[in-house]
């Protein structure tokens, strides 16, 4: 419903409705309409980009844990949910607040999480960071790249498969230059 109608437009008795429950019992279960949108937004992530890919094993090499976030965020934010996602969020009747939540909820949970795992590679000298938050941003805008900005102007759907795990192994290969102990 937050994709259909934007956060807004989206209300707690539509919601329980399409639910097939009372408004009460969406109130229980979430307390407000925020909370909702939260739930909603982390659960897609967290499906799609599980926290246990951050899970750092120093002896597993470092290039297939970054390929494993890679594939599953390319995934997630080259979705036609997280597209869709995406575009309500920079519509202009889209709120700073609501912008702020989703951020929260979605890429900030992601920065941080990939940040802690860049900390312990880098604490096991395998990576030489000194930004962590700012590296964790530089994959994901890596991994976005200008097939994300095609991709939300309509330009590139569906996208091959071979294109996507291409442009996510060129993405991993030139952040590890970047930040790989010469």
């Amino acid at each position: 419903m937050f994709l259909e109608q934007g956060y807004n437009g989206a209300s707690m008795d539509a919601i329980a409705t399409a639910a097939g429950v009372s408004k009460l019992t969406v109130y229980s279960h979430f307390g407000d309409k925020e909370s909702l949108f939260n739930a909603a937004v982390h659960a897609t992530c967290s499906h799609l980009v599980p926290d246990t890919l951050f899970v750092t094993d120093t002896a597993a090499p470092l290039r297939e844990q970054l390929l494993g976030i890679g594939r599953a965020f390319f995934a997630l934010v080259s979705s036609e949910e997280a597209l869709a996602t995406q575009r309500i969020m920079l519509s202009p009747s889209t709120d700073d607040h609501t912008r702020q939540l989703f951020w929260q909820a979605g890429p900030a949970r992601m920065i941080t999480a990939l940040s802690s795992a860049l900390a312990q590679r880098t604490a096991a000298n395998e990576l030489i960071i000194d930004d962590l938050e700012l590296a964790a941003n530089q994959f994901f805008c890596l991994l976005k790249g200008e097939l994300h900005n095609r991709m939300m102007c309509g330009l590139v759907s569906p996208l091959p498969a071979e294109v996507a795990e291409q442009h996510v192994v060129n993405s991993v290969d030139l952040f590890i230059r970047a930040y790989t102990r010469p």
